[in-house]
Protein backbone atom coordinates (compact mmCIF):
# COMPACT_ATOMS: atom_id res chain seq x y z
CA UNK A 1 0.00 0.00 0.00
CA UNK A 2 1.18 3.53 -0.87
CA UNK A 3 1.83 5.19 2.48
CA UNK A 4 1.01 8.63 1.09
CA UNK A 5 -2.71 7.92 1.11
CA UNK A 6 -4.71 10.69 2.76
CA UNK A 7 -7.89 9.90 4.68
CA UNK A 8 -10.22 12.77 5.59
CA UNK A 9 -12.56 11.99 8.52
CA UNK A 10 -15.68 13.94 9.44
CA UNK A 11 -16.71 13.45 13.08
CA UNK A 12 -13.10 12.47 13.76
CA UNK A 13 -13.21 13.34 17.47
CA UNK A 14 -16.28 11.18 18.17
CA UNK A 15 -16.21 7.67 19.63
CA UNK A 16 -15.43 5.85 16.35
CA UNK A 17 -13.27 8.61 14.84
CA UNK A 18 -11.07 8.83 17.95
CA UNK A 19 -10.19 5.14 17.67
CA UNK A 20 -10.09 4.96 13.86
CA UNK A 21 -7.59 7.85 13.58
CA UNK A 22 -4.66 6.12 15.36
CA UNK A 23 -5.51 2.77 13.72
CA UNK A 24 -5.18 4.40 10.28
CA UNK A 25 -1.98 6.18 11.31
CA UNK A 26 -0.48 2.88 12.48
CA UNK A 27 -1.09 1.54 8.96
CA UNK A 28 0.80 4.48 7.45
CA UNK A 29 -2.11 6.66 6.37
CA UNK A 30 -2.02 10.43 6.61
CA UNK A 31 -5.19 11.42 8.50
CA UNK A 32 -6.94 14.79 8.59
CA UNK A 33 -10.20 15.84 10.24
CA UNK A 34 -13.05 18.12 9.23
CA UNK A 35 -14.31 19.98 12.28
CA UNK A 36 -16.08 23.11 13.47
CA UNK A 37 -12.94 24.16 15.39
CA UNK A 38 -9.20 23.58 15.16
CA UNK A 39 -9.13 22.17 18.69
CA UNK A 40 -8.99 18.40 18.58
CA UNK A 41 -6.44 15.72 17.85
CA UNK A 42 -2.93 17.22 17.77
CA UNK A 43 -1.57 14.40 15.58
CA UNK A 44 -3.80 15.33 12.62
CA UNK A 45 -4.36 18.40 10.47
CA UNK A 46 -7.81 19.85 11.09
CA UNK A 47 -9.74 21.64 8.36
CA UNK A 48 -12.76 23.79 9.15
CA UNK A 49 -16.33 23.44 7.93
CA UNK A 50 -19.61 25.09 8.88
CA UNK A 51 -22.52 22.84 7.96
CA UNK A 52 -25.19 25.46 8.65
CA UNK A 53 -23.51 28.01 6.37
CA UNK A 54 -22.56 25.23 3.90
CA UNK A 55 -18.90 26.34 3.99
CA UNK A 56 -15.81 24.16 3.91
CA UNK A 57 -12.07 24.66 3.41
CA UNK A 58 -11.67 23.31 -0.14
CA UNK A 59 -8.10 22.11 0.55
CA UNK A 60 -9.58 19.42 2.83
CA UNK A 61 -11.09 17.70 -0.20
CA UNK A 62 -8.37 18.61 -2.68
CA UNK A 63 -5.81 16.55 -0.73
CA UNK A 64 -8.10 13.63 0.17
CA UNK A 65 -7.72 10.16 -1.35
CA UNK A 66 -10.48 8.73 0.85
CA UNK A 67 -13.29 10.16 2.97
CA UNK A 68 -14.75 8.54 6.08
CA UNK A 69 -18.04 10.25 6.98
CA UNK A 70 -18.99 9.89 10.66
CA UNK A 71 -20.51 13.30 11.39
CA UNK A 72 -24.02 13.49 12.85
CA UNK A 73 -25.76 14.59 16.05
CA UNK A 74 -26.09 11.77 18.60
CA UNK A 75 -29.41 9.93 18.78
CA UNK A 76 -29.04 9.21 22.49
CA UNK A 77 -27.74 12.46 24.02
CA UNK A 78 -31.02 14.34 24.50
CA UNK A 79 -34.79 13.80 24.46
CA UNK A 80 -36.31 13.84 20.97
CA UNK A 81 -38.02 17.22 20.86
CA UNK A 82 -39.15 18.38 17.41
CA UNK A 83 -36.11 20.69 17.15
CA UNK A 84 -33.77 17.87 18.23
CA UNK A 85 -35.28 15.55 15.60
CA UNK A 86 -34.65 18.16 12.89
CA UNK A 87 -31.05 18.55 14.05
CA UNK A 88 -30.47 14.77 14.05
CA UNK A 89 -31.56 14.55 10.40
CA UNK A 90 -30.03 17.80 9.12
CA UNK A 91 -26.64 17.16 10.76
CA UNK A 92 -26.41 14.03 8.58
CA UNK A 93 -27.99 15.15 5.31
CA UNK A 94 -26.66 18.72 5.22
CA UNK A 95 -23.10 17.59 6.02
CA UNK A 96 -23.23 15.02 3.21
CA UNK A 97 -24.68 17.58 0.79
CA UNK A 98 -21.86 20.01 1.63
CA UNK A 99 -19.27 17.31 0.86
CA UNK A 100 -21.07 16.38 -2.38
CA UNK A 101 -21.39 19.97 -3.63
CA UNK A 102 -17.79 20.85 -2.79
CA UNK A 103 -16.42 17.75 -4.56
CA UNK A 104 -18.63 18.52 -7.58
CA UNK A 105 -17.31 22.10 -7.71
CA UNK A 106 -13.69 20.92 -7.53
CA UNK A 107 -14.02 19.36 -10.95
CA UNK A 108 -10.84 17.30 -10.66
CA UNK A 109 -10.28 15.31 -7.49
CA UNK A 110 -8.40 12.16 -6.39
CA UNK A 111 -11.07 10.68 -4.10
CA UNK A 112 -11.17 6.91 -4.59
CA UNK A 113 -13.75 5.95 -1.97
CA UNK A 114 -16.33 7.50 0.34
CA UNK A 115 -17.24 5.33 3.34
CA UNK A 116 -20.11 6.54 5.48
CA UNK A 117 -21.58 5.46 8.77
CA UNK A 118 -25.26 4.49 8.68
CA UNK A 119 -27.44 2.59 11.15
CA UNK A 120 -29.25 -0.72 11.63
CA UNK A 121 -32.15 1.35 12.97
CA UNK A 122 -33.25 1.57 9.30
CA UNK A 123 -35.04 -1.75 9.91
CA UNK A 124 -37.12 -0.25 12.75
CA UNK A 125 -36.67 0.15 16.50
CA UNK A 126 -38.02 -3.33 17.23
CA UNK A 127 -37.89 -6.19 14.73
CA UNK A 128 -38.08 -8.93 17.37
CA UNK A 129 -36.24 -12.17 16.65
CA UNK A 130 -36.55 -11.94 12.84
CA UNK A 131 -33.08 -11.88 11.28
CA UNK A 132 -32.56 -8.72 9.26
CA UNK A 133 -30.45 -8.55 6.09
CA UNK A 134 -29.42 -5.57 3.96
CA UNK A 135 -32.44 -6.07 1.67
CA UNK A 136 -34.97 -6.64 4.50
CA UNK A 137 -38.04 -4.36 4.58
CA UNK A 138 -37.57 -0.99 6.27
CA UNK A 139 -39.61 0.22 9.21
CA UNK A 140 -41.80 3.33 9.40
CA UNK A 141 -40.89 5.64 12.30
CA UNK A 142 -38.56 8.53 13.12
CA UNK A 143 -35.28 6.59 13.46
CA UNK A 144 -36.01 4.77 10.18
CA UNK A 145 -36.59 8.09 8.43
CA UNK A 146 -33.25 9.39 9.80
CA UNK A 147 -31.30 6.55 8.19
CA UNK A 148 -33.30 6.58 4.93
CA UNK A 149 -32.60 10.28 4.41
CA UNK A 150 -28.97 9.84 5.50
CA UNK A 151 -28.36 6.99 3.03
CA UNK A 152 -30.15 8.85 0.23
CA UNK A 153 -27.80 11.82 0.73
CA UNK A 154 -24.77 9.47 0.64
CA UNK A 155 -26.05 7.90 -2.60
CA UNK A 156 -25.62 11.31 -4.28
CA UNK A 157 -21.83 10.91 -3.81
CA UNK A 158 -22.01 7.81 -6.03
CA UNK A 159 -23.12 10.00 -8.91
CA UNK A 160 -19.70 11.69 -8.81
CA UNK A 161 -18.17 8.35 -9.87
CA UNK A 162 -16.80 7.67 -6.39
CA UNK A 163 -17.03 4.18 -4.89
CA UNK A 164 -19.46 4.64 -2.03
CA UNK A 165 -19.97 2.35 0.98
CA UNK A 166 -22.57 2.63 3.76
CA UNK A 167 -21.87 0.69 6.95
CA UNK A 168 -25.10 0.16 8.90
CA UNK A 169 -23.57 0.23 12.34
CA UNK A 170 -25.02 -1.74 15.23
CA UNK A 171 -24.43 -1.02 18.94
CA UNK A 172 -20.74 -0.09 19.14
CA UNK A 173 -19.17 -1.45 22.31
CA UNK A 174 -16.59 0.93 23.77
CA UNK A 175 -15.81 2.29 27.21
CA UNK A 176 -15.28 5.75 25.66
CA UNK A 177 -19.00 6.36 25.11
CA UNK A 178 -22.11 4.79 23.64
CA UNK A 179 -24.39 2.19 25.21
CA UNK A 180 -21.86 0.00 27.04
CA UNK A 181 -20.64 2.68 29.46
CA UNK A 182 -24.28 3.38 30.41
CA UNK A 183 -25.10 -0.34 30.88
CA UNK A 184 -21.96 -1.02 32.93
CA UNK A 185 -22.25 1.92 35.35
CA UNK A 186 -25.15 0.52 37.47
CA UNK A 187 -23.58 -2.98 37.35
CA UNK A 188 -20.39 -1.60 38.92
CA UNK A 189 -22.52 -0.27 41.82
CA UNK A 190 -24.26 -3.64 42.20
CA UNK A 191 -27.63 -2.41 40.85
CA UNK A 192 -27.38 -3.50 37.22
CA UNK A 193 -30.48 -5.06 35.67
CA UNK A 194 -31.77 -5.98 32.21
CA UNK A 195 -33.94 -3.30 30.56
CA UNK A 196 -37.62 -3.90 29.80
CA UNK A 197 -38.22 -7.64 29.40
CA UNK A 198 -34.52 -8.19 28.63
CA UNK A 199 -35.34 -10.33 25.58
CA UNK A 200 -34.76 -7.60 22.98
CA UNK A 201 -31.87 -8.42 20.65
CA UNK A 202 -28.76 -6.25 20.62
CA UNK A 203 -26.73 -6.46 17.42
CA UNK A 204 -23.36 -5.27 18.68
CA UNK A 205 -19.84 -4.72 17.37
CA UNK A 206 -16.54 -4.11 19.22
CA UNK A 207 -15.06 -0.63 18.63
CA UNK A 208 -11.89 -2.14 17.12
CA UNK A 209 -13.89 -4.28 14.69
CA UNK A 210 -15.99 -1.36 13.42
CA UNK A 211 -12.77 0.62 12.85
CA UNK A 212 -11.16 -2.36 11.09
CA UNK A 213 -14.30 -2.60 8.94
CA UNK A 214 -14.00 1.05 7.86
CA UNK A 215 -10.37 0.37 6.87
CA UNK A 216 -11.41 -2.83 5.05
CA UNK A 217 -14.02 -0.81 3.12
CA UNK A 218 -11.45 1.82 2.16
CA UNK A 219 -8.86 -0.69 0.98
CA UNK A 220 -11.03 -3.20 -0.91
CA UNK A 221 -12.40 -2.06 -4.22
CA UNK A 222 -14.98 -4.86 -4.37
CA UNK A 223 -16.64 -3.48 -1.22
CA UNK A 224 -19.51 -1.38 -2.54
CA UNK A 225 -22.91 -0.08 -1.46
CA UNK A 226 -24.44 -1.16 1.88
CA UNK A 227 -23.36 -3.60 4.64
CA UNK A 228 -24.56 -4.39 8.14
CA UNK A 229 -21.73 -3.62 10.56
CA UNK A 230 -22.55 -6.08 13.34
CA UNK A 231 -20.73 -9.03 14.94
CA UNK A 232 -21.85 -12.56 13.92
CA UNK A 233 -23.67 -13.39 17.20
CA UNK A 234 -26.30 -10.90 18.37
CA UNK A 235 -27.32 -11.32 22.04
CA UNK A 236 -30.34 -10.30 24.09
CA UNK A 237 -30.14 -7.37 26.48
CA UNK A 238 -30.31 -9.85 29.36
CA UNK A 239 -27.40 -11.92 27.98
CA UNK A 240 -25.23 -8.84 27.52
CA UNK A 241 -26.05 -7.57 31.04
CA UNK A 242 -25.34 -10.99 32.58
CA UNK A 243 -22.05 -11.33 30.69
CA UNK A 244 -20.88 -7.87 31.83
CA UNK A 245 -21.86 -8.61 35.47
CA UNK A 246 -19.97 -11.93 35.37
CA UNK A 247 -16.79 -10.30 34.05
CA UNK A 248 -17.04 -7.53 36.67
CA UNK A 249 -17.83 -10.09 39.43
CA UNK A 250 -20.98 -8.19 40.37
CA UNK A 251 -24.49 -9.46 41.17
CA UNK A 252 -27.47 -8.41 39.03
CA UNK A 253 -30.32 -6.54 40.64
CA UNK A 254 -33.74 -8.14 40.24
CA UNK A 255 -36.34 -7.15 39.03
CA UNK A 256 -35.69 -5.84 35.53
CA UNK A 257 -36.05 -2.12 34.83
CA UNK A 258 -39.70 -1.76 33.69
CA UNK A 259 -40.51 -0.31 30.28
CA UNK A 260 -42.82 2.40 31.66
CA UNK A 261 -39.97 3.76 33.85
CA UNK A 262 -37.67 4.00 30.84
CA UNK A 263 -40.39 5.80 28.84
CA UNK A 264 -40.82 8.29 31.68
CA UNK A 265 -37.09 9.07 31.69
CA UNK A 266 -36.34 8.98 27.96
CA UNK A 267 -39.66 9.69 26.24
CA UNK A 268 -39.82 8.52 22.61
CA UNK A 269 -36.07 7.83 22.72
CA UNK A 270 -36.79 4.84 25.00
CA UNK A 271 -37.61 2.90 21.81
CA UNK A 272 -33.83 2.58 21.27
CA UNK A 273 -33.33 0.52 24.45
CA UNK A 274 -36.72 -1.21 24.67
CA UNK A 275 -36.71 -2.38 21.06
CA UNK A 276 -34.12 -4.62 19.45
CA UNK A 277 -32.82 -5.98 16.16
CA UNK A 278 -31.31 -9.32 15.27
CA UNK A 279 -29.13 -8.32 12.33
CA UNK A 280 -26.94 -10.46 10.06
CA UNK A 281 -23.32 -9.51 9.34
CA UNK A 282 -22.83 -12.22 6.69
CA UNK A 283 -22.58 -9.89 3.69
CA UNK A 284 -19.45 -8.05 4.89
CA UNK A 285 -17.85 -11.37 5.90
CA UNK A 286 -18.28 -12.59 2.31
CA UNK A 287 -15.98 -9.75 1.19
CA UNK A 288 -13.19 -11.27 3.32
CA UNK A 289 -13.70 -9.29 6.50
CA UNK A 290 -12.88 -11.34 9.60
CA UNK A 291 -14.16 -10.23 12.99
CA UNK A 292 -11.64 -10.20 15.82
CA UNK A 293 -14.47 -10.30 18.39
CA UNK A 294 -17.19 -12.74 17.37
CA UNK A 295 -18.60 -13.48 20.84
CA UNK A 296 -19.93 -11.05 23.42
CA UNK A 297 -17.93 -12.54 26.32
CA UNK A 298 -14.62 -12.03 24.46
CA UNK A 299 -15.57 -8.47 23.46
CA UNK A 300 -16.60 -7.52 26.99
CA UNK A 301 -13.57 -9.21 28.56
CA UNK A 302 -11.34 -7.04 26.37
CA UNK A 303 -13.24 -3.81 27.08
CA UNK A 304 -13.85 -4.30 30.80
CA UNK A 305 -10.46 -5.70 31.76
Amino acid sequence: MDIHKNVLITGGTGMIGSRLTPMLQEKGYQVSHLSRSRKGNETVKTYLWDIQKQEIEPEALQQADYIVHLAGASLADQRWTESRKKLIIKSRTDSTRLLHDTIAQLGEHQIKAFVSASGISIYGSDTGSTEMFENSPKGNEFIVDVVKQWEASVDEIKRLNIRTVKLRTGIVLSMEGGALAKIVQPIKFGVGAPLGNGQQYMSWIHIDDICRMFIHALENEEVNDVYNAVAPRPVTNEELTQSAAKILHKPLFIPKVPAFALRLVFGEMASIVLGGNKVSGQKIQKTGFDFKYKRIDAALADLLK
